[in-house]
């Protein structure tokens, strides 16, 4: 693919928005990748963050950068030492590219590996028609799982890999925060039988809708106590589990005071800075506390392939699609929190 070029979504400069969709050279896969033509991508929350230019950002990204690791494509070329995959396979891939030695890696939890690169942050994404990925990464995907449901398994992998942590099979469980994310761990908690369900937004109704068609049991707003609210219909107990997406400080705090005594809180916000909180009530209540990133590689990926084997319904999160040129476009309605997952159908 020397000297042909794509089309991708470039952010430009070090400065908000910034992203500008031209044409640049196609990458050539090195000798232990594969170069996949992309089929669909879509928008990870990250993405806004890269979008916008916060904090994190400013410190993590360098560019100019192409985006995106959340997608699904078609091998379209191998490197010289690849030899799992061949042309026209049907694949998506891990986002964390680990090392493999660090202790992290060789002890089962490269999810956390000290020195991880990830796709569309470290190296370039794939809001793009070409993408260069390590053959290690890839994975073969079900023939006939749709490309709209292929794309969001990253994202998917993170409510998957929380939901185990917790074991909510038959239990009461309280979901905080309802991004996209959230809303996909409503939909597995019910999917494999939580015993009940409340869905736990801060102000956005349309994505509190959601949740409800989702099959969460009972929505309730962070501002109007869900706490009580909680445990009124628990008979003072509280939940089992309460699974925390949202990295609000104030959500936090009620998932440790909607879990009941022995029960486990879990993790996948992230914060923008330290927190405040009376750790008693964690040791006094026997808490258990889960820090969630990423997903296991890859158990995570197999046991999320037998849920959307096994009927997972997600479509109600599949909300807009757009073309790629439309990129700032899309960009903004995701910014909006207006919607479920935002796609890039590139046929």
């Amino acid at each position: 693919m020397a000297d042909k070029m794509m089309k991708a979504a470039v952010k430009e400069k070090s400065a908000p928005k910034s992203t500008v969709v031209k044409k640049v050279p196609i990458p050539n896969p090195l000798p232990d990748e594969i170069l996949m033509r992309t089929r669909i991508s879509s928008i990870c929350g990250t993405d806004v963050h890269i979008y916008d230019w916060d904090a994190w950002s400013q410190k993590r990204i360098k560019t100019p950068l192409i985006q995106g690791h959340e997608f699904a494509g078609e091998v379209e070329a191998v490197g010289s030492a690849v030899t799992e995959f061949r042309k026209g396979d049907y694949v998506s891939a891990e986002g964390h590219i680990a090392c493999g030695y660090c202790y992290q890696c060789r002890s089962g939890n490269a999810h956390v590996c000290r020195t991880v690169s990830i796709l569309g942050i470290d190296r370039p994404g794939a809001f793009a028609e070409y993408m260069a990925i390590p053959a290690k990464n890839v994975l073969k995907n079900d023939p006939d799982l749709p490309l709209e449901y292929a794309t969001i398994q990253d994202p998917l992998g993170n409510a998957v890999y929380t939901v185990d942590s917790g074991d909510v099979v038959g239990k009461k469980v309280a979901v905080f925060g309802l991004g996209p994310i959230g809303l996909m761990a409503v939909a597995i908690c019910k999917h494999i039988g939580a015993s009940k369900v409340y869905a736990v937004g801060r102000k956005n109704q349309y994505r509190m809708d959601l949740a409800r068609k989702l099959g969460a049991d009972m929505i309730l707003k962070s501002g109007e106590d869900p706490v009580q609210t909680i445990l009124d219909d628990t008979g003072g107990e509280g939940v089992q589990e309460s699974l925390e997406f949202s990295g609000n400080h104030d959500a936090l705090i009620q998932a440790f005071k909607a879990t009941m005594p022995s029960g486990g809180v879990h993790i996948l916000g992230i914060y923008p800075g330290p927190l405040t909180f009376d750790i008693n009530e964690l040791v006094t209540k026997g808490l258990r506390v889960f820090g969630i990133h990423g997903r296991r590689m890859f158990q995570t990926w197999q046991r999320m392939g037998g849920l959307l084997k096994s009927g997972l319904n997600l479509k109600p999160i599949l909300t807009h699609s757009f073309k790629l040129d439309d990129y700032v476009e899309a960009m903004e309605v995701m910014r909006s929190g207006n919607c479920g997952k935002v796609a890039f159908p590139m046929e």
